[in-house]
């Protein structure tokens, strides 16, 4: 769940595409040391026989043995490592005052939503001109590429550490003894949920405290809620694909025939392992938390594409997908750089990361990892890492997101939170979030048109 947390922004920000980068590939230090307030193609690595130490903070589970697998590899650049509380928790407010004070370090890890609020504060150095991360980027999907470069021909702004490409997991045993198959359009959910429903059951829950997965399905149906042209903002999260979506899960929600708990917590774990709720729409991510904290329904669940607005269609969405950023304090970018590109597609810690932290790697070599590639006992047999990376491929890539997501996801949440208990419906919250986040980017100097 996201916290109230909004992020001031610099007051001379006018937009994303216009603010100078003051520290293209670091911030101090002279360009023989690499870490030169200079051009985005200047990225120098330090001198030969220096010591480089680095800092870098993440919330994966298991990360540092990562770490340790490098630090073991490489005696000259020691990475000291610091697991944090998961962004939406704090860690953010934590990163801007590190920002203001000057003392972010060298690397942390940042979802993408949250990426262009680092870059209107001007804490993100480009690493564009570094070159592992100019050889390492061209390994990764566009729409992660688009993420971490907004709009700017060669920088990259972090590499791309996980995804999150929307499937269904289902519960094969009770559609099959239903006489259901795994629903392939949106129609076919809604049918489905009338006769779930006459079983006792739900057939999903709307998570009301989690807006980045509503955001994630209105983006598989088209949405653009925000777009930026010559530093002047667009904002329309009410369009008709949004409110398409949006109408849909209220005529649900309605009808109580979804669940509408906060998500991916104890009560709807208790849900799902109950068969009280059949499907759950998630990321990859989600697989390990299902796996832990419903284990009674293991060799029960199975996973199928994202459902279609039309019949054959293979749009996708994400929910989640982070990156990990140099910051513009750092002094050693290109060792940076350099060991965020290993860190995120070197097979070796690929495979610690998803082992230990359950991440379903950015880079397009996941389904070349041997874990990725084995039958899931707990789905019934099933390999569905391999589904996941079609559905990687899916996700339209033009999606952006806005300067001040986490007052917008805020608002969101609070709004749904309402709806779900009968005081207002889906699309009022979208209407009134869009003209309180076009509010709160007018009072950051931000330009929308």
């Amino acid at each position: 769940m996201r916290t109230s947390r909004p992020i001031r922004l610099l007051a001379a920000a006018a937009a994303l595409a216009t603010i100078a980068v003051t520290a293209a590939c670091g911030g101090g230090g002279d360009s023989s040391g690499g870490g030169a307030a200079a051009g985005a193609g200047s990225c120098a690595p330090a001198p030969a026989g220096t010591k480089v130490d680095l800092t870098f903070t993440s919330w994966v589970p298991g990360m540092q043995k990562t770490v340790d697998l490098w630090n073991k590899n490489n005696p000259d650049i020691q990475v000291k490592y610091t697991e944090v509380v998961g962004g939406n928790q704090g860690t953010y407010q934590a990163y801007t005052n590190q920002i203001k004070a000057g003392t972010t370090g060298d690397l942390g890890m940042i979802e993408f939503d949250s990426l262009p609020s680092y870059r209107l504060q001007n804490g993100l150095a480009n690493i564009g001109g570094c070159q592992p991360a100019k050889d390492g980027i061209v390994n990764y999907p566009d729409w992660t590429r688009s993420q971490i470069s907004f709009g700017e021909p060669g920088a990259v702004y972090g590499i791309p550490q996980d995804v999150g490409p929307l499937a269904l997991y289902y519960r094969k045993d009770l559609f099959d003894a239903a006489g259901l198959k795994a629903p392939a359009t949106w129609d076919e959910f809604a049918a489905d949920a009338a006769v779930v429903q006459g079983k006792g059951g739900y057939i999903a829950n709307f998570m009301p405290d989690q807006p980045a997965w509503f955001t994630a399905l209105a983006w598989q149906n088209g949405a653009r809620w925000f777009t930026e042209n010559n530093g002047t903002w667009k904002v329309d999260m009410a369009d008709p694909k949004t409110l398409q979506v949006a109408d849909f899960w209220q005529k649900l929600i309605t009808a109580k025939q979804v669940n509408t708990v906060p998500g991916i917590g104890n009560v709807e774990w208790k849900a799902l392992d109950s068969g009280q709720e059949w499907t759950l729409i998630g990321a990859p991510w989600t697989a390990k938390l299902l796996e832990t904290n419903a284990p009674s329904t293991a060799g029960k669940w199975a996973v199928a594409p994202l459902p279609q607005w039309t019949a054959g269609g293979t749009a996708g969405g994400s929910w989640g997908g982070s990156a990990t950023v140099v910051w513009a304090t750092s002094k050693h970018p290109y060792e940076a750089a350099k060991f965020a590109a290993w860190a995120f597609g070197d097979p070796a810690a690929l495979a610690l990361n998803n082992q230990n932290g359950g991440q379903f790697p950015a880079h397009n070599g996941q389904t070349d990892l041997p874990a990725l590639s084995k039958a899931d006992p707990y789905f019934g047999g099933q390999v569905i890492w391999t589904d996941f990376a079609k559905a990687n491929d899916q996700v339209d890539p033009s999606f952006a997101w806005g300067p001040t997501m986490t007052d917008t996801f805020d608002t969101l949440s609070n709004g749904f939170g309402q709806a779900v208990n009968g005081q207002g419906d889906l699309a009022s919250v979208l209407k009134n979030a869009q003209a309180r986040t076009i509010d709160t980017m007018k009072a950051q100097a931000i330009q929308v048109g």
